[in-house]
């Protein structure tokens, strides 16, 4: 029989209501396990919040405009009602349902409403994503209006998270792994490793539950299925990934670039972001250099792409940027912003998987089957002064600063361990989410220019405010961002608007200090934005809780703070 989109829906209000991981875990269990084999993976993207797959390129494109111009069509509520409810929550999921059940038109259709299920919101989706060319835009508003017409209050409560990527439940795709590892009784480490291979978590509970531990063995990389890229952790001095490391590490620049994920098979190219979005139609001298420079018929390998000048060296991440959004007149901006490819690491090479050997051995074999594409500047060494001067020379190069890498360490896709770390001059970044804005005086009346910045609560889900700046940006990204936030306005306050989440940006600061002005008790001081993430989404802003621990760290070494 198949599962209403109702019971989804309530599973996700019992996860607001509690922060107990057990509790949890068992609910989602018991869901999963009821399941038909078809809905598994679109009902577990959905309690990610998503759409589709991280892994999966389809998108819907429609802006929360769209969006919001649908609810307040079908509720028959303006804006000022709209604003008063989202004032009451302060979240979009909640407003929604507010002005579903309060809305004057809604409670007579209720009436006569079909029962939505699981499979039916999910193929909603994907129309509203294969819809393209003449007339496109009103057929995806057409599906969106009938999908949240044919919705209960707390049905349209979660469509609408769901559409717009902000869940808020604290079940984070960690707890979702441990979550079906419990459900169908198989090693957690089994599960993360298929998760991390197949970048689909809703994939890999499907096979768990049909096919048990031996079908997630059985997986491996596969050429055009992008795989979770290995992260790193970051270190304060070249001392400590040398003290980790056991003393020893290999040393490479840490290029102020995008890394990519880059298939090939015989002449077919196709290069993969870190969040596994296909930009190769963005980069199409990389899949040029790729078809002629590398030697192997099938690979997977990593890289770091960089904008370059004149003269060859660096130019500001932005800039970068600027070719991976484009998607018309590539040429052109090709002309205008050369990059540069560096690769630093090999996962396959002609059917033969590379995860599980040591970075010595991948690096080893990387070079072997590239021919003129350089791999980031490298060296191996124990001694602490050279890994400082080296550090030095990075940084007058115009780049962050060194990747440190275990010798001896394995591939681990989507793992963020002390095998890597991440050594910049100036370690006080945080990457955050704008959720809201206020218009600027004098010369930058007009335009939004004072940014609200907040970290991840990974229990709750809340975006937590941890200060504001107007500082960092060009004028002319000032204009952009403008235009962008204002597409994403929630609510319009006059002098402040308040917006989906959707911008993440770094953010350098001076230091953390105790803030009584905001919930969380902290705040930024000098904050400044260094650069807007547009490789990076909602999930990869930084926590709260990684905000306290700098926090407590600066309190142990200074006297006089006041702990939060």
């Amino acid at each position: 029989m198949p599962t209403l989109f109702q019971t989804l829906a309530e599973l996700c209000e019992k996860l607001e209501s509690t922060t107990k991981r057990k509790a949890m875990g068992n609910w989602v269990a018991s869901f999963i396990r009821q399941l038909e084999t078809e809905e598994i993976e679109p009902a577990i993207s959905m309690l990610m919040g998503r759409v589709f797959p991280k892994c999966d390129q389809r998108v819907l494109e429609i802006s929360w405009m769209t969006i919001s111009t649908t609810i307040r069509k079908i509720t028959n509520i303006d804006n000022n009602m709209f604003s008063q409810a989202f004032s009451k929550t302060g979240d979009l999921g909640d407003t929604t349902r507010i002005i579903f059940e309060e809305g004057k038109i809604r409670k007579q259709a209720m009436l006569f409403q079909k029962q939505l299920t699981i499979l039916e919101v999910q193929r909603t989706f994907e129309a509203i994503a294969e819809a393209t060319g003449t007339g496109s835009r009103e057929k995806k508003e057409r599906l969106l209006e009938t999908l949240l017409g044919s919705a209960t209050p707390l049905e349209a409560k979660y469509v609408v998270k769901v559409l717009i990527g902000e869940m808020r439940t604290g079940f984070h795709e960690g707890l979702m792994e441990l979550t079906i590892a419990q459900a169908f009784n198989i090693p957690f480490g089994v599960v993360q490793t298929a998760s991390m291979l197949t970048g689909n978590i809703g994939k890999v509970a499907t096979i768990a539950k049909f096919k048990g531990k031996e079908g997630l063995l059985k997986l491996e990389l596969e050429i055009f299925r992008p795989a979770k890229p290995m992260l790193a952790q970051t270190a304060a001095t070249v001392a400590e990934a040398l003290e980790e490391h056991d003393g020893q590490t290999a040393l490479e620049y840490k290029l102020d670039g995008a890394r990519i994920q880059i298939h090939k098979s015989g002449n077919a190219v196709k290069i993969f972001s870190r969040r596994l979005t296909d930009v190769t139609e963005s980069l199409p001298e990389i899949v040029e250099l790729i078809q002629s420079e590398v030697k192997a018929n099938e690979a997977i390998l990593e890289g770091e792409v960089i904008a370059v000048g004149k003269n060859g060296s660096p130019m500001a991440f932005q800039h970068l940027m600027r070719r991976f959004r484009r998607i018309r007149e590539i040429q052109l901006t090709a002309e205008k912003i050369p990059v540069q490819l560096y690769l630093f690491d090999a996962l396959y090479i002609n059917g033969q998987s590379l995860i599980n050997e040591t970075y010595t051995q991948r690096r080893k074999k990387l070079t072997n089957v590239i021919r003129t594409i350089p791999l980031t500047k490298q060296i191996v060494t124990q001694n602490i002064r050279v890994a400082e001067k080296f550090l030095e020379e990075a940084i007058e190069a115009g780049h962050e600063g060194l990747m440190a890498k275990r010798v001896d360490s394995l591939y681990t896709p989507g793992v963020r361990g002390k095998r890597w770390f991440k050594i910049k001059k100036v370690l006080e970044f945080l990457d955050l989410v704008i959720v809201a804005a206020e218009y600027g005086y004098g010369r930058r009346h007009g335009w939004l220019s004072n940014y609200y910045l907040a970290a991840r609560d990974m229990k709750s889900g809340e975006l937590l405010i941890v200060g504001k700046t107007f500082k960092g940006l060009t004028d002319a990204e000032i204009i952009r961002m403008t235009q962008r936030l204002k597409e994403l306005t929630i609510k319009d306050e006059r002098y402040k608007i308040i917006v989906v989440p959707k911008i993440v940006v770094e953010v350098a600061y001076n230091e953390i200090q105790r803030s009584p002005k905001y919930k969380c008790g902290m705040a930024l001081r000098f904050a400044r934005i260094t650069r807007i993430r547009d490789d990076k989404n909602l999930e990869e802003a930084d926590t709260i809780q990684k905000v306290r621990k700098i926090y407590e760290q600066q309190f142990e070494r200074k006297s006089g703070m006041w702990k939060v």
